[in-house]
């Protein structure tokens, strides 16, 4: 990479641009994301925090050859030493939060306050905030009859791979963290097929294969009764609870293996409830077919609308990352007023 094209994403280039402008003119602050679903999500969190004096422009590092973005370590190698006021970098948090400057990346991010992270694993993770589920099969079916219980079914599944997730994460915190990987993790704690009329089969079934490897893990490591207690104290600490695992865990397996699946199922029925309540309502066959063509048009599709939920504003996630966009612009307020 040139000299030319490093100065060219700094954030002294564009402080520089931003002093060309006129006193009036609003400072231009670019954030930096790793892909572009993150762009929409960052978007909403930021637009709050535009006023009279700034705004924000949310993209991806294009001046370089990123076609491979994504790739967090790229982005951080790339930004780390280059942000500051007039440019930020926003990311996923993956477990760098959770092993708390393990290692040099998560380092990094709990550490400059240029770069903030989203807390939960990813904004997957997010966009699955059980809450706000019921909301999601509303949009896509337009349906408000709710006919499952999302919050108590994903603090169960939670509960029910919670004692293996700090495994992992004990794991991660040490050198032999390619004995359990990411991967190794998803595989037990995948749900196979989700049945609407029996869902929490799936999870007794999880609590069965947890239990198995927990026993395998105390087998192989007989001295690590304290230090996994310290792990789990210290998850509690970071907002870590038993009922929230799956904020935590990695985005797109909850997305796409979870969520996705269930919100499917449960969709399906709420459609053919609909579809149902005009057969029996319409008076002849045209009004009959009609009716269902119009609310057939009217579906939304799933994937689109869960990448689409903000339902997530008032999750524990977000009231940290905005105490963290807060506390940056407060910190800036203080150095550029005078001393008296």
């Amino acid at each position: 990479m040139g000299k030319r094209l490093k100065e060219n994403i700094s954030s002294r280039y564009f402080e520089a641009a931003n002093l060309l402008n006129s006193k009036k003119t609003r400072r231009r602050i670019v954030a930096y994301v790793e892909s572009y679903d993150d762009i929409f999500f960052w978007r909403m969190l930021l637009s709050s925090y535009e006023d009279q004096t700034r705004y924000f422009e949310v993209m991806l590092p294009t001046r370089v050859n990123y076609l491979e973005r994504g790739k967090k370590a790229v982005l951080m190698n790339l930004l780390s030493q280059n942000v500051g006021t007039d440019m930020i970098a926003c990311v996923d948090a993956d477990y760098d939060y959770l092993i708390q400057g393990a290692t040099p990346v998560s380092h990094e991010i709990l550490n400059n306050r240029y770069i903030f992270h989203t807390y939960a694993y990813a904004i997957e993770n997010l966009q699955c905030y059980a809450p706000s589920l019921h909301d999601v099969t509303v949009a896509v079916t337009l349906n408000d009859h709710a006919i499952f219980d999302f919050e108590d079914y994903l603090s169960q599944y939670s509960e029910a791979i919670y004692p293996l997730f700090v495994w992992n994460i004990w794991y991660y915190r040490t050198t032999h963290y390619g004995d359990f990987t990411i991967t190794d993790f998803n595989k037990v704690i995948d749900m196979g097929n989700f049945n609407l009329n029996d869902p929490y089969y799936a999870i007794s079934n999880i609590r069965h294969k947890v239990g198995r490897r927990i026993e395998q893990f105390q087998r192989q490591n007989p001295n690590a009764r304290e230090s996994y207690a310290q792990v789990k104290r210290e998850l509690s600490e970071l907002g870590v609870t038993p009922q929230t695992t799956y904020l935590y865990i990695q985005g797109h397996h909850l997305f796409d293996n979870v969520v996705v699946p269930m919100l499917s199922k449960v969709c399906d029925r709420l459609v053919r409830e609909r579809e149902n309540e005009i057969y029996r309502q319409a008076r002849h066959n045209t009004q009959m077919r009609n009716e269902l063509s119009c609310y057939s048009h009217s579906l939304e599709d799933i994937v689109s609308m869960l990448k689409k939920n903000f339902g997530y504003m008032n999750s524990e996630p977000v009231r940290k990352i905005k105490a963290d966009i807060e506390s940056l612009f407060h910190h800036e307020d203080e150095t550029e007023t005078p001393k008296p």
